[in-house]
């Protein structure tokens, strides 16, 4: 398919993340240029964070038009789909293992992904250390973008995938993300089956999660031997002061988490305890139910930009697939604000059903009913 636009637009993209690259990497597929600005100074300035599964309905039908599914599955961990659901005391309540040939939705890091999707892309896509600070100009473009660093890009098309804390959203909504009232506190393991045995025995291949009722561990396996450990709580946002500590003091949050978990069995709490550096402390925050806004013909948004919600295995999905959907719109429509308003149309409604399907969703984490899709899963 070759683009139907008859002049071409100049199009911006905010946020190298994965919704991003793969918006970059469609449109380059189909002759389309389009820029990438981040704020990171570059590819590895920090760690990109755990693992994601793809699912075979909307994440992989992205990599797929962008041409890059064979590749995905070549670095993909199909046994990260297996599951387990253990009680306070480590007893095994369920677990799933993934049959075999089964790629409905493989894990893969974020780096990794991050880098099939760089390395995608033509030299000098991406200009990093781009810090947007505002967009400015008419509705009808152009739209001029001014970073941080002095310097200004004029614009047809800005797209905002820049994340949670979305600076290009400001343009179309006030809507800023709330607090859930649920954290995730971060431990990170390394080297697993020759340091953590114990531990390692016990996450699997794939994900691990046991709950009390009114706190959670989650455990799951990433590549290179490694395995992230979320210990999940109601608590307010700001818990760590309230207590007196604050992220550095790796020993005063480790005494806290012991007394939180001290009902658990030993072998369980080994799992907050016997990480290897600092706790990270992640508070979750969603948009507003549903987010909408008035349709400009000049800037949009897609993933978290746009729908930020709980963490709970869509927010990557829907990011690549708003990406997708958004460049085809692109290629397929001779105006850019009628991509745009052919983008919207599919996105909103969908992204809307899908935050109602998960508002308040992240109580369940707590629950120690297991989910139906547990209960009814048959191979035991």
């Amino acid at each position: 398919m070759t683009t139907t636009t008859t002049t071409t637009p100049r199009i911006a993209i905010i946020g190298a993340g994965p919704g991003g690259l793969t918006c970059a990497r469609i449109l380059q597929r189909h002759g389309v240029t389009a820029t990438v600005h981040d704020r990171d100074t570059g590819p590895d300035a920090r760690n990109q964070g755990g693992t994601l599964d793809l699912h075979e309905d909307n994440g992989q039908l992205a990599l797929r038009e962008a041409g890059l599914l064979d590749e995905f599955f070549r670095l993909s961990r199909p046994e990260g789909q297996e599951m387990r659901k253990l009680d306070t005391a480590g007893t095994l309540l369920f677990h799933h293992t993934p049959e075999e040939g089964d790629r409905f939705k493989p894990e893969i890091d974020r780096g990794q992904l991050r880098g099939l999707l760089l390395d995608s892309l033509q030299p000098g896509t991406v200009r990093w250390g781009h810090t947007l600070r505002a967009v400015t100009g008419p509705a009808e473009g152009p739209r001029q973008l001014h970073f941080t660093d002095g310097t200004t890009v004029e614009a047809d098309l800005v797209i905002g995938a820049d994340g949670a804390w979305s600076t290009v959203r400001r343009v179309l909504s006030p809507a800023t993300p709330q607090y859930t009232g649920i954290s995730f506190l971060e431990a990170w393991f390394d080297d697993v089956e020759n340091r953590h045995p114990d531990i390692a025995g016990l996450v699997g291949q794939g994900s691990t999660a046991a709950a009390d009722g009114d706190r959670c561990l989650f455990a799951q396996r990433n590549s290179g031997d490694h395995i992230r450990v979320y210990a999940i709580q109601r608590v307010p946002a700001d818990w760590l002061t309230a207590h007196g500590l604050t992220a550095q003091d790796t020993d005063g949050i480790r005494a806290w988490l012991l007394d939180q978990y001290r009902d658990w069995s030993p072998r369980m709490r080994r799992l907050i305890t016997d990480n290897d550096g600092q706790y990270v402390d992640r508070p979750i925050h969603a948009l507003p139910v549903p987010h909408t806004w008035e349709h400009n013909p000049t800037v949009t948004l897609l993933g978290d930009a746009a729908h930020l919600m709980p963490p709970l295995g869509v927010g990557v999905n829907l990011a690549m697939l708003d990406a997708c959907e958004l460049a085809l719109a692109i290629v397929d429509n001779n105006a850019v604000a009628d991509a745009v308003r052919t983008y919207e149309k599919s996105m909103l409604p969908r992204s809307g059903d899908m935050q109602r399907a998960l508002d308040k969703a992240t109580d369940g984490l707590l629950s120690t009913e297991l989910p139906p899709e547990f209960a009814t899963d048959t191979s035991r």
